[in-house]
This record gives structure tokens, C-alpha cells and sequence, in this order.
């Protein structure tokens, strides 16, 4: 499934506004996640402030801890680089492929739980952004996604 130019062009207009702020919108779908999914939180064995609270803190709380800032920017650099090859499906899929196989093969990371992070990340954008802003992104997520479960 490819993009058009014009979905290329909002999608690319609608991250932009969201990635200026990488840290804290990291971090909030990043809790959310983990609060609204709390299976999620078994991934992060590593992140001791995120195991000691998980159960009884707030998404806010959450989004506050260091390890969790740092791992939402982690992840949204890692989109931002796949936003950036929208228009070459070859570099997404190269962008993608070792993300995947790392988080399948390694980290034992239930594909499925990346289409958590992206309804997470929808929803934010549609909060800051609007529906259609939403809605022109999830073009985006779709994409990814597809191609994350192809590499899987």
C-alpha cells in the first residue's frame, strides 16, 4: 500500500508538529500504553523505576520517569526515520526490517502491541491536531504496520 503525494505531504506536516516535541509526546503514548496495556510493561524487565510504580501510578506519573522519556524518544526517532522515506517504500522496508527482526526475534515483542502504539499515538495526534489531522496519519500507521508484520 502506498501513499499519494498528498498523503505523504499531511502525514509529513502532521509529524512534524507532533515530532517538535518528541520527548513528551514520546512519553505519553509511551504510558498510555503501559497503563491501558499493562501486559506491555513486561517488556521493560530493564526499566526499574517503570516496574516499581507501574501498577498504581498515573499515565502522567509514568510519562514523568526518565527511562520512559528516553525510551519514547527512542521510539519516535525510530518513526520519524521511517516518516522520512515515506515516498520509497524500499528505504522504509530497510528502515523497518531490522527494528522488526529485533523486536520479534530479541525482545519477544508481540507484533500486534505495535498497533497499541500507534492507536496511542492516533489518538495524541488527534487531541493536539484534530480528526483530520488523525485521520491523514493513520494512512501512515497502517503502512508501517503492515510492514513491521510482513518482517516479523
Amino acid at each position: 500500500m502506498a501513499l499519494s503525494a498528498e498523503d505523504t505531504q499531511t502525514a509529513s506536516a502532521v509529524w512534524e508538529k507532533i515530532y517538535a516535541d518528541v520527548e513528551d509526546n514520546g512519553a505519553v503514548v509511551l504510558s498510555r500504553m503501559f497503563k491501558e496495556n499493562p501486559h506491555t510493561v513486561s517488556y521493560f524487565k530493564n526499566f526499574t523505576q517503570l516496574q516499581s510504580i507501574a501498577e498504581t501510578a498515573s499515565a502522567e506519573e509514568i510519562a514523568a520517569l526518565a527511562e520512559v522519556r528516553a525510551h519514547g524518544k527512542k521510539v519516535f526517532s525510530a518513526l520519524n526515520d521511517m516518516v522520512s522515506h515515506l515516498t520509497n517504500v524500499d528505504a522504509l522496508k530497510e528502515t523497518i526490517n531490522p527494528l522488526a527482526k529485533k523486536h520479534a526475534a530479541e525482545l519477544k515483542v508481540d507484533v500486534k502491541d505495535f498497533r497499541i502504539i500507534f492507536e496511542n499515538l492516533l489518538d495524541l495526534i488527534g487531541e493536539k491536531q484534530g480528526a483530520d489531522a488523525k485521520t491523514a496519519f493513520k494512512k501512515v500507521t497502517d503502512l508501517i504496520y503492515e510492514e513491521i508484520k510482513a518482517a516479523y
